[in-house]
């Protein structure tokens, strides 16, 4: 009896570097088909990044079956390894595509310069047209410039495919067979010249991306028996010691073992400054050693690293399309088609339905054909995507795809959390006051002493406090014990103390009453407070406050600047708490109180009332609400597996003019895209209605409609990577 059961689905997903992907139809032809292959389940590819991604049950189609495939279209497919893809090295001015632009421009050149001399001597008699010596050399410029995509479009019309390089084909060979041999090798010249022009672009996006890969140094020294060895970073494990001298790039995510430095994290977080380590710090891969020496522990592999997972977050994030791109690519597919038969109606009917010149109406519809190339629509968007999502990357921004790049530029409203985002994190002890004949540096000695053990914020603060004023270490304590959320006590000197809320302390027999009795002046601080007690005897107060960051007012004001028409803090402080941080950084409301499942439910209102909105927290207790947002954003995201892997868009560091350079970078990409493709679109509009009308020449439509277009909006995309980072507040200042 056969069994009911499957056999379980083992899926391994492959990476291949193929060179020769560089247009989105180049893409869909190794969708459709490696889709058809048994096992494959999913095939994603990246243009821009000429990356192939495939997954598959290994045990019915493996990479080799795939590379096979793919090299039937004509695509070389070289597996990805290491920590990343890597551009092929050599120079692409120097490439086979260049010699071919080159060597079809030199002919193109010398063959216009004898007809401009009258130097035209006849050669032989064709069927359309006689031969002279400059359209011989004309055809030898057709010939070089169509090498590098004759072969694809003679692939493309065995497979019925409407790509450019089968339409381009077309189109030499058209003219060339009528006679128009200049028209021809114009084609083929401006064409190679166009792709080669659109490569660089694409490289130059993509070179952004491998900035990143080259952050991480290649070897490290590793201490091994005593002995300082050379390794291979890609060798590392957790547990190695690595020693990191002055100008050295962190190898590894890290903490610091022995010795203190100031590392330059810019290139993770975009923090300008360097920042001190000392023992026990966190470091990252990728960050710039600028001082001492120092040995670290490593804690990851290379392949798990912030920096490794930021470079495969911002390949990823390629394959996430936006609106636009969608948009684009939809179109493209009916009007390449659509152009392609006006242009054979339009070879054919005038000529049969009016007895026109033949010659005349197939020119223009091989013009038409020209126009019908999608290359430069389709490329349109995806470059200013990568540009913008790689610029933001250099500056500490990680946009996890082009669809949140241009959500977050449609925001009207931000929720931002409190504790954490706009607010520094931790308590600090703001204020003292002192009730029964103790000075301020002995009451706030005394509290130190007592929290010494315990590790909960208040009592980390309170220390911290104690150790910036020299005072701490002054009592022998003894018989420590805490009540968790309610506070600490033990023994100093042999006498009793309690450090905690006024009903902790009353319970320890001191003289509190009711919580109205804790003088004004603390109470009115809008923080947390804790009584300090020797036995029954009430001491003082100390207050405390989770102060805002530094810069948290000018973020805000910024936001508002740019466009964000309300900023709203969510927060599960008491409402008093979070009035006082609210009114200090200059938010629009504050909604307090909220737990988790609360703030979903402010999230969702805010999105009823102004549709698109931004979430920002800490990515791991707000990521419900990150979730629930238009557009979910963790701060300090570089040590957070967690929030790297929730949140849409993560800004790396802690530094909240972050925040202004995300939203006016994405509104700046927004207006891009829609430039790039109303200009992309709108021209070739125009000249196809021009057309038939014998206003554009074949010329005009390879300068104009693709090349011409390719470069404005190549350029145009390249603008994003000029949008700067506001510095924020030195503190103090």
């Amino acid at each position: 009896m056969p069994s009911s059961l499957k056999e379980p689905v083992e899926v391994t997903t492959f990476r291949f570097r193929v060179a020769e992907m560089d247009c989105a139809s180049c893409v869909r032809k190794l969708q459709d088909r490696l889709q058809k292959l048994d096992g494959v389940s999913r095939v994603d590819g990246s243009p821009v990044a000429r990356v192939l991604t495939v997954e598959t049950d290994p045990r019915r189609t493996g990479m080799e079956e795939i590379r096979r495939e793919a090299g039937r279209l004509g695509y070389l497919a070289h597996p990805v390894e290491g920590r990343g893809p890597r551009t092929v090295p050599s120079s692409l001015w120097r490439s086979s595509g260049a010699a071919g632009a080159y060597g079809s421009m030199a002919l193109f050149v010398a063959a216009g310069l004898l007809r401009l001399l009258g130097v035209d001597p006849h050669l032989l008699d064709l069927p359309f047209h006689p031969l002279h010596l400059p359209d011989l050399l004309f055809i030898g410029a057709a010939l070089v410039g169509g090498w590098s995509f004759f072969p694809k479009g003679i692939r493309a019309a065995r497979t019925l495919s409407l790509d450019m390089n089968f339409l381009m084909t077309i189109a030499v060979l058209g003219a060339m067979g009528i006679g128009e041999y200049m028209e021809g090798a114009a084609i083929a010249f401006l064409f190679s010249l166009a792709s080669l022009l659109e490569n660089y672009a694409v490289d130059r996006a993509r070179a952004s991306v491998e900035a990143l890969i080259d952050l991480a140094p290649d070897a490290a020294w590793v201490v091994r028996d005593g002995e300082e060895v050379r390794v291979s970073v890609d060798e590392l494990t957790p547990g190695d010691l690595v020693v990191v001298r002055p100008g050295e790039r962190v190898p590894a995510d890290g903490t610091v073992e022995d010795g203190t430095s100031a590392v330059d994290e810019s290139p993770i977080t975009g923090e300008a400054m360097p920042v001190g380590k000392r023992i026990g710090d966190s470091l990252f891969a990728g960050t710039i050693n600028r001082e001492g020496s120092f040995r670290m522990r490593v804690t990851k592999p290379a392949s798990e690293s912030a920096l490794s997972r930021i470079i495969r977050l911002v390949e990823q994030a390629e394959a996430r399309k936006t609106r636009s791109e969608r948009f684009v690519e939809r179109f493209a597919r009916y009007y390449t088609p659509a152009v392609t038969m006006g242009a054979l109606l339009l070879m054919t009917l005038p000529p049969i339905l009016a007895g026109a010149p033949f010659d005349t109406w197939f020119v223009r519809g091989l013009t038409l054909l020209v126009i019908a190339c999608p290359c430069a629509l389709v490329i349109s968007t995806p470059v200013a995507v990568v540009s913008g999502i790689t610029a933001a990357a250099r500056n500490g921004v990680l946009i996890k795809g082009g669809t949140y790049l241009e959500a977050m530029g449609e925001v009207r409203a931000m929720a931002l959390d409190k504790t954490g985002t706009l607010t520094v994190g931790h308590p600090r002890v703001a204020g003292v006051h002192l009730t029964d004949g103790v000075s301020g540096e002995e009451l706030l000695s005394r509290a130190a002493a007592v929290e010494g053990d315990s590790e909960h914020p208040i009592a980390r603060a309170i220390r911290d406090a104690a150790v910036s004023r020299g005072i701490e270490g002054r009592w022998r304590v003894t018989g420590f014990t805490a009540e968790p959320g309610m506070g600490a006590r033990a023994q100093l000197d042999g006498m009793e103390h309690s450090v905690g809320r006024p009903e902790f302390l009353e319970a320890r027999g001191a003289a509190v009453g009711t919580m109205e009795t804790v003088p004004r002046e603390i109470r009115d601080r809008r923080g947390s407070f804790v009584g300090v007690a020797e036995g029954g005897r009430v001491l003082g107060w100390l207050a405390l406050t989770d102060p805002p960051r530094v810069g948290a007012a000018e973020a805000v004001a910024g936001l508002r600047a740019a466009g964000v028409e309300r900023i709203v803090l969510l927060t599960g402080d008491r409402p008093e708490t979070a009035e006082e941080a609210g009114r200090l950084i200059g938010v629009d409301e504050v909604r307090a109180g909220l737990l988790p499942e609360e703030k979903v439910e402010a999230v969702k209102a805010l999105e009823r009332e102004y549709g698109s909105v931004a979430m920002v927290g800490d990515g791991v207790n707000d990521a419900p609400a990150l979730a629930a947002a238009t557009v979910g954003v963790a701060m300090g995201a570089a040590g957070s597996d967690t929030a790297l892997e929730t949140a849409d868009v993560a800004l790396m560091g802690d530094d909240l003019s972050r925040l202004q350079y995300l939203y006016t970078l994405s509104h700046k990409a927004g207006r891009v895209i829609r430039q790039n493709i109303v200009v992309a679109i709108g021209v070739k509009a125009v000249l196809a209605i021009g057309v038939p009308l014998g206003m554009v020449s074949l010329i005009t439509a390879v300068v104009v409609g693709d090349l011409g277009i390719s470069l404005a909006v190549t350029l145009n995309a390249f603008r994003l990577a000029r949008v700067q980072v506001d510095s924020p507040p030195i503190a103090g200042h």
